[in-house]
């Protein structure tokens, strides 16, 4: 396996695919890199030297008891690039990951990037506040929490299976193979790390991080996701980030890296051409 150590001594490990211009796949909670493996063969059957890693405390990578928090995930992703020195790279970010890919510009720049993209992402802020009225009840998120004490197992059933892929919807395109897909990475993730997390990609405002953005940004979501709204989110982020790329994708569930994606993989092609 591939993998790079942290200065806190925190394995990280991360898949290589292809040859070419990098593209950085940050993914989502509580899912790991293979989450990502069909955009990566796509892109990497294109060209692209593709690279994804396993957030700390999920995955391959060591399950530390602390540092389950979006400064931490995004010091990670800057060694990772640091380590494999890369240039003009392209980071993609998935959900959680797109906020981390945005904190990571927020805390480092894009001296090393060359072009971003935020899919489902959950920037700028996912809670609801007095300045982000939009946002999401704080009790939404104890509630996962609280399934992820009780039963965590079950919780990941119960997100697959329902809201995540839009698999409760009439004409859903959920297949009984990404559920599973969805349960098993959740599964191979530490319970500290996934249940810290939940407040990691909740309770973070990324507001400040997206005004950093001074390259080509692609932004995608479903008008269906039912985990990360699009009115709070992609809308929201879409007239923060300068010149950025907005792509809707009508009755498009959360997961629609899976379930739109020949969609998405043409899209982001097409990005990495531009």
């Amino acid at each position: 396996m591939s993998t790079i150590n942290m200065k806190d001594g925190t394995q990280i490990y991360y898949k290589e695919w292809g040859i070419g211009q990098p593209v950085v796949f940050s993914h989502g909670w509580p899912l790991n890199s293979d989450s990502w493996e069909a955009q990566m063969m796509f892109l990497a059957s294109n060209g692209y030297r593709c690279i994804a890693h396993d957030r700390r405390g999920h995955g391959r990578s060591s399950q530390p008891w602390d540092g389950n928090d979006m400064n931490t995930y995004a010091d990670d992703l800057s060694q990772l690039i640091e380590s494999l020195d890369l240039k003009d790279a392209v980071l993609i970010g998935f959900s959680t990951g797109g906020g981390e890919v945005a904190r990571y510009i927020g805390r480092y720049g894009t001296k090393r990037l060359k072009k971003v993209a935020l899919i489902s992402a959950v920037p700028p802020l996912m809670l609801k506040t007095q300045s982000n009225p939009g946002g999401l009840p704080i009790e939404e998120f104890d509630k996962i929490r609280e399934g992820s004490l009780k039963d965590r197992s079950q919780l990941y059933k119960d997100i697959a299976a329902g809201p995540f892929f839009g698999a409760n919807r009439k004409n859903s395109k959920a297949s009984q193979g990404m559920i599973d897909s969805f349960w098993l990475q959740g599964m191979t993730a530490g319970h500290k790390n996934t249940y810290d997390c939940i407040q990691a990609f909740s309770e973070t405002d990324f507001t400040s991080d997206l005004k950093k953005f001074d390259i080509p940004t692609l932004i995608v979501h479903g008008d269906d996701d039912q985990i990360v709204p699009i009115g709070s989110a992609a809308l929201l982020s879409s007239k923060i980030v300068k010149n950025a790329i907005l792509k809707i994708y009508p009755g498009a569930p959360h997961g629609l890296s899976y379930t739109h994606q020949d969609q998405l993989n043409t899209d982001l092609l097409d990005f990495l051409k531009l």
